[in-house]
């Protein structure tokens, strides 16, 4: 993905739920065309192969299984993702927790197919550990502000600073991303002042009144 980049998790959120998320997908398409903004979406899983049929974004996963692909009924390998049309995936998500065996055994094989690798932590100790694995990215964000209206670069500044500084000193080439609780340009604007590449958010988007007017606000933030 290009930096800096706001990354839209829809989740599965009743307003992204079939047609509604192909809406959202396209609203994003067109903000981002229209700004010049890097945007990446990671929309409901059984809508992720039309999605990425439908916009010209880099459609990313919201989760991966370390199952093989096979007989694992219901489990979501890397592979699957890649041939519906993904370019990555976000692991370990604070609402989708895995193993950090799994994590470990996850991003080479991402890597080798080619899909890029967000790494989600709750704090500053994840983030360390998560950083010897080199993913492509790592997004900090405290579980407790998550959805919440305080963004984490107003509440906790000094995480985000934190993890940049901690993660860089193990791995330079790891890009580091900042969520929870983002709602507008202000709050792009710091994070990337913070040393971050981009945030990743959620439902400053998808809850939002207008989400395409608050895309183009967050766009903004970019600059």
């Amino acid at each position: 993905m290009r930096v800096p980049a706001l990354v839209v998790n829809f989740k599965v959120y009743p307003e992204v739920l079939g047609k509604r998320g192909w809406d959202l997908a396209a609203t994003c398409a067109k903000a981002a065309e229209d700004t010049g903004a890097s945007l990446v979406i990671a929309p409901p899983l059984p809508d992720l192969a039309h999605i990425a049929r439908l916009v010209h974004l880099p459609v990313f996963g919201q989760h991966a299984d370390a199952a093989e692909a096979g007989a694992h009924t219901g489990w979501l390998p890397p592979e699957a993702l890649l041939e519906a049309g993904a370019a990555g995936t976000l692991l370990n998500h604070s609402e989708r927790k895995i193993p950090h065996k799994d994590v470990a055994a996850l991003i080479p094989r991402c890597e080798t197919l080619g899909l890029e690798v967000i790494a989600c932590a709750d704090d500053l100790k994840e983030a360390e550990a998560l950083a010897r694995l080199a993913p492509d990215y790592i997004a900090i964000e405290p579980p407790e502000l998550i959805g919440g209206d305080l963004s984490v670069t107003t509440a906790r500044p000094e995480i985000v600073s934190g993890a940049v500084e901690a993660i860089h000193r193990i791995d330079p080439d790891v890009g580091v991303l900042c969520g929870a609780g983002v709602k507008d340009r202000k709050d792009v604007r710091a994070a990337l002042e913070l040393g971050t590449v981009g945030v990743l958010l959620a439902s400053g988007v998808v809850k939002a009144k207008d989400p395409e007017k608050a895309l183009r606000d967050l766009a903004k933030g970019l600059r």
